[in-house]
């Protein structure tokens, strides 16, 4: 089943505590502070798959942790660094959150990293000073970034074929291109769709995509084709397949130019290129006499005889817009990182230090229950000692 739609929740990783060690070496009877930092915790990554299709890898699991940062330890040993968690997507997904778009993957190899692992705490030995040689507290590592995001596919392709249900869409794909769509006699036989390449002269490729046909009020979440009108935005050239063997090609015509007004996104303004199809069922040829400046041309073809489909082809790399010149090999520079709202890493107004009898809150102290939150991420238990200012109590 084709996916183009998932909501997943990511957890990047909570930084390891920091060390509170003293160095314990024989004839050394006061070896000092020597508890070393704690990992960062790791991060959860989104990587643009040009090998991917839709968002099925995705199905079946919603949410994705990575790991925790590991803690300091004697000797100002660092913790380890918690591992990542990489998350493949097929090129043209768009990340948004709280519906604000947050990244749009229009390349293979870009990548966003979705969620940032917490900071690891630092080690006592890191506050040792020549007045305080022997702190008996250490830094407590920061939780990662929590996210839910909504991914939602939107097709790359330089055509797509558009039209009203029983059109001849699919058959047309077929024949245009390397692509093996479904084909029979009945509406709505395409239920998902297709991407076909369409191989040209000179070694050059287009990529035409087919959706499930339209009927009126499809902008309006009628019919079956709706959800995918998303896929047509992206597309730089419109075809628009009439079934000419019906007689009323301009009514048809302007059935689905009135959807794609409606829908918006651009689509009311795209070049389209008419195509007339089972012109083989006609006596005479079609007759078409809609006068638009956005209509390219207006071909004939037959897809049960192949008439006019190498015309076709050599319309569609003629009329389609020069691709954008191709990224550089992922080899010779490294991958794109996408973020498009950069957020700073997180400095709370306080801290939370692990003494050798539980917990010190330092700094401008929160409210209740950023405190206990902050106390419980650190990993406070029933029965410790919490310390801020001049007061310390038991935790419960």
């Amino acid at each position: 089943m084709f996916n183009d739609h998932a909501t997943i929740k990511v957890a990047a990783g909570r930084g390891g505590d920091g060390g509170l060690s003293f160095r314990r070496e024989k004839y050394v009877p006061r070896g000092g502070p020597d508890g070393g930092d704690g990992g960062r915790g790791g991060d959860v990554l989104m990587t643009a798959d040009a090998a991917l299709r839709d968002l099925s890898s995705l199905r079946g699991r919603t949410s994705f942790a990575a790991g925790r940062g590991g803690n300091g330890g004697g000797s100002r040993k660092h913790g380890a660094d918690g591992g990542g968690v990489e998350l493949r997507v097929p090129v043209g997904t768009q990340v948004l959150e709280a519906g604000e778009l947050v990244a749009d993957f229009t390349h293979g190899g870009a990548r966003l990293i979705a969620a940032r692992g917490g900071v690891g705490g630092r080690g006592n030995a890191r506050f040792a000073t020549p007045t305080r040689q022997a702190p008996r507290f250490a830094e407590t590592g920061l939780a990662g970034e929590s996210r839910e995001l909504e991914l939602q596919l939107k097709l790359l392709a330089d055509a797509a074929l558009a039209g009203l249900p029983n059109a001849g869409k699919s058959s047309l794909l077929r024949r245009l291109s390397n692509a093996k769509p479904k084909v029979a006699d009945y509406p709505f036989t395409t239920l998902a769709p297709v991407l076909g390449t369409v191989d040209g002269p000179d070694g050059k490729q287009l990529t035409v995509a087919d959706v499930p046909g339209l009927i009126e009020g499809a902008s309006e979440g009628i019919g079956l084709g709706h959800a995918f009108l998303a896929h047509l935005e992206r597309a730089r050239l419109l075809v628009h397949v009439i079934d000419a063997s019906e007689g009323d090609a301009d009514e048809r015509f302007a059935t689905i130019d009135r959807e794609l007004a409606l829908y918006g996104a651009g689509l009311e303004e795209r070049p389209q290129l008419v195509v007339l199809n089972k012109s083989d069922l006609l006596p005479v040829p079609a007759s078409f006499s809609v006068q638009d400046e956005r209509i390219v041309g207006v071909l004939r073809v037959s897809c049960a005889t192949g008439e006019g489909i190498d015309e076709l082809k050599r319309t569609l790399f003629t009329l389609c817009p020069q691709a954008p010149p191709p990224l550089p090999d992922a080899a010779d520079e490294p991958a794109e990182f996408l973020d498009y709202r950069p957020r700073p890493p997180r400095r709370r107004p306080f801290r939370v230090l692990r003494t050798d009898r539980g917990f010190r809150v330092v700094g401008d102290v929160p409210g209740d229950d950023e405190l206990d939150e902050a106390l419980r991420v650190a990993g406070v238990r029933r029965g410790a000692e919490v310390e801020i200012g001049d007061e310390v109590f038991e935790w419960e």
